[in-house]
């Protein structure tokens, strides 16, 4: 049965589409202002571990993600600079050459990982007129109001707003400080559209329809969407007024995750999203990532320093999405050891010949699979299905090569690909046939006593990176990574 903890009622739901067969996804991306780090990466894999369960699930998943490439402010407050903007001066380019770089190096980044690439890829810029479209379906509907700066969401007509969140509005209300803006009505009030300022020309923005405005005595005004308009007008545009599920980091669930639900629920009528699925925080060295710590690694920095994207899913598949992770090199060369002896163990099935062994010896892994499928389907139970794998790559270790059942191998390892993503069959090729004949030659002067011979040739496989285990029964080669 898959279930997952859902955010929105608190504990873990067997999950049930609207439609039969099919699911409605609706992922959080990034602001493309600037690299992302292994945090934001963290997240994106357990959000492919997602899909692929569902599409082991025989669900046919409809997923959006979005790129955020405008209006996303350094304050949840509404203030502060739009982080595209702060990129483009930071970089002497313009917003919009910025945010293509960093798309592309998203887009990049997925497929270094093997991230499963979302059906619609959707960027803010390309949707504003659906934006502007919600904001007058909320106008009519007497959820906004106008303010010098931009029009905002009133969230006191929202009655269910605090609900999702567990907030408590009017400890906010009693507890605010110096309000950045005197002219919101409520502290919980959020931008659905800020307008330009007077002094500044912004790269990217729009004219203001004079139908969303209250009073406009300046002529024309250009703005920009806030944040959370973007989420639902992407989300709802493509998979409707409610999708299955959305995901995101649980520091989205106070303010945007909340908002986004408040602004969509108040046009539609309807429940936003069915399922919430959220994210902890990836932590370094026991340490929250920041910029002034020097500890905000991207993919790259980890290449360089010998460890591959698929050792970094391994450390973050290790733990739970929902708790709280924490990177060292350390873990991060326990998860590579880990996966370069899976990879060993992959390699097995170029050294089994025997497809039918002795059935009252033979050492199947056909309820192995299932038993991976069964873990990842209780709420991404990602850890849970990595001990199943040791405990049954355990068996290989010791196992008679004429006893193991081939098909029931490669059937496990086709499971941990499809589920977990690890790419074992394609990262674990066989050896050449002038390799395997020099493993021949070993074996020939090792019966003979021909230590010496015997030897050269166990140094002549070192050279080609490839080291023999001898066992009792068996020499079997294995890579040396």
């Amino acid at each position: 049965m898959l279930k997952f903890y859902n955010t929105l009622t608190g504990h873990v739901d067997e999950f049930v589409s609207q439609i039969p067969e099919k699911a409605s996804v609706y992922t959080c991306g990034p602001t493309v202002y600037d690299y992302p780090h292994i945090g934001n990466w963290a997240a994106y894999i357990y959000w492919d571990i997602l899909i692929r369960i569902l599409e082991a699930n025989n669900y046919k998943v409809a997923r959006v993600m979005n790129i955020t490439d405008v209006g996303h402010l350094t304050s949840d407050a509404d203030s502060g600079e739009d982080k595209l903007e702060k990129g483009a001066k930071r970089e002497g380019k313009s917003a919009w050459d910025v945010a293509k770089f960093y798309s592309e190096y998203f887009l990049q980044g997925m497929k270094k990982l093997n991230l499963i690439e979302p059906q619609y890829i959707t960027k803010a810029t390309e949707y504003i007129p659906q934006q502007l479209d919600l904001i007058r379906k909320l106008k009519a509907k007497g959820y906004t109001y106008q303010t010098s700066d931009g029009i905002y969401y009133d969230t006191s007509k929202f009655i269910q707003y605090a609900d999702f969140a567990h907030l408590d509005l009017s400890a906010q209300k009693s507890g605010a400080r110096v309000e950045t803006n005197p002219e919101k009505r409520n502290p919980s009030d959020f931008a659905l559209w800020k307008f330009s300022p007077d002094d500044e020309k912004r790269d990217m923005e729009w004219e203001t329809p004079i139908d969303l405005l209250e009073s406009n005595d300046n002529g024309e005004i250009m703005g920009f969407p806030g944040w959370h308009l973007e989420c639902s007008a992407m989300a709802m545009s493509i998979l409707g007024e409610t999708i299955d599920i959305h995901t995101g980091g649980i520091d989205a669930i106070p303010v945007h995750h909340t908002n986004e639900i408040a602004q969509s629920e108040a046009i539609t009528g309807v429940r936003f999203s069915d399922y919430w699925l959220h994210n902890n925080f990836l932590k370094v060295d026991g340490t929250k990532m920041s910029k002034s710590l020097g500890n905000l690694y991207k993919i790259e920095d980890l290449e360089e320093r010998g460890f591959s994207p698929a050792d970094f899913r391994m450390l973050i598949l290790q733990g739970n999405y929902r708790n709280e992770g924490n990177f060292t090199f350390e873990n991060l060369q326990a998860a590579k050891n880990r996966l370069n002896n899976w990879l060993n163990f992959a390699a097995l099935r170029h050294q089994i010949h025997n497809n039918s062994p002795n059935k009252d010896k033979a050492v199947s892994f056909y309820a192995t699979s299932q038993a991976i499928k069964e873990a990842v389907d209780d709420d991404l139970g990602t850890p849970a299905a990595l001990r199943i794998i040791d405990e049954a790559f355990s068996k290989l270790s010791t196992a008679v090569l004429i006893d193991i059942d081939r098909p029931s191998l490669v059937q496990l390892l086709e499971t941990i690909d499809l589920l977990l993503g690890f790419e074992l069959i394609n990262n674990s090729p066989d050896i050449a046939d002038e390799t395997k004949q020099i493993i021949l030659e070993r074996n020939q002067a090792r019966a003979q006593k021909n230590w010496k011979k015997s030897d050269e040739l166990r140094n002549q496989l070192a050279n080609e990176k490839i080291v023999i285990r001898d066992t009792a029964n068996d020499s079997i080669w294995e890579y040396d990574f």
